[in-house]
C-alpha cells in the first residue's frame, strides 16, 4: 500500500484548483448518505490519495459535494443505470464503472453486468494495475 500511494503520490498531476483530502467526517457523511459503509481499505484509499490526479481514470472523492466525482452523485447515476446496490462504484469509466463489492474486491461493471473478469483483491491492487496504468 504505501509503495502505490508513494507511486501516486510522484504522478499527481498539478492543476489550477487540486483536490482535497477528506477527513473521517467526510467519509463518515458520505457513509450516511449511501446507507453503506466504506470497507477499511476504500476509507484509507479516500484518506491517503482521492485527491490525486493522473491518467484517464478520475476515481470518486469525498471531500467536495460539487465535485463531479462525489461518492453519493457518481453511485446514484450507477445505480440509475443497474449496477447492483450492493457495488460501490470507485470509478466511472465512459459509462461502465469499477466498484468495490461487500467483501472489498473491485470488480468491473460493463453493459450492464459484472464482468466474467478476475476482480481485484482491493482497492489498492485496482489502483496499481488499472490507474497507474491509464
Amino acid at each position: 500500500m504505501d509503495k502505490i500511494i508513494a507511486e501516486l503520490r510522484a504522478c499527481n498531476e498539478q492543476v489550477p484548483v487540486p483536490l482535497e483530502l477528506p477527513d473521517m467526517d467526510d467519509i463518515i457523511d458520505v457513509e450516511e448518505q449511501l446507507l453503506v459503509a466504506l470497507d477499511n481499505e476504500f476509507r484509507q484509499f479516500m484518506l491517503t490519495v482521492s485527491d490525486v490526479i493522473y491518467g484517464t481514470l478520475e476515481p470518486v472523492t469525498v471531500a467536495d459535494p460539487s465535485s463531479h466525482t462525489y461518492l453519493p452523485e457518481v453511485a446514484a447515476v450507477a445505480w440509475s443505470l443497474g449496477v447492483s446496490r450492493t457495488l460501490i462504484p470507485l470509478c466511472e469509466d465512459r459509462g461502465n464503472y469499477y466498484c468495490t463489492n461487500e467483501i472489498g474486491e473491485v470488480v468491473y461493471w460493463k453493459d450492464g453486468a459484472v464482468t466474467d473478469d478476475e476482480p481485484w483483491a482491493n482497492v489498492w491492487q485496482w489502483a496499481e494495475h488499472v490507474w497507474l496504468n491509464s
